[in-house]
């Protein structure tokens, strides 16, 4: 599964969780996902979440988009992924810019599905 939370305190942001070894990954993505493939948006891996965190909900936090995530590609300095969400799916690369950060890049490819 995969969850995009929309946050909007302390500061408005994003965070998009995807399903792995029984945990939610989980970057903050200050701007949202990407709608260009010419406009990368920053991604900053924090910690890991319980699975129930997935539909969890308050007045500061909504669910923007959920459904299910396939992996395409993994390396070390990047991963390709589709998320299927409410609108369709969509193929996205999040791209590690420097190894001794948390901070990536999160990249909307050119070719979709």
């Amino acid at each position: 599964m995969f969850v995009l939370h929309d946050h909007r305190k302390p500061a408005p942001h994003f965070d998009l969780r995807l399903e792995e070894d029984g945990v939610l990954k989980s970057w903050a993505v200050p701007r949202g996902l990407p709608t260009d493939s010419r406009r990368d948006r920053l991604a900053v891996q924090v910690g890991d979440h319980d699975l129930d965190h997935a539909t969890y909900t308050d007045e500061h936090k909504l669910i923007a988009d959920a459904g299910w995530w396939e992996l395409e590609d993994r390396t070390a300095k990047r991963f390709v992924f589709v998320l299927h969400g409410r609108e369709g799916a969509r193929r996205y690369a999040m791209i590690t810019t420097d190894p001794d950060t948390n901070d990536r890049l999160l990249h909307l490819v050119k070719k979709q599905p």
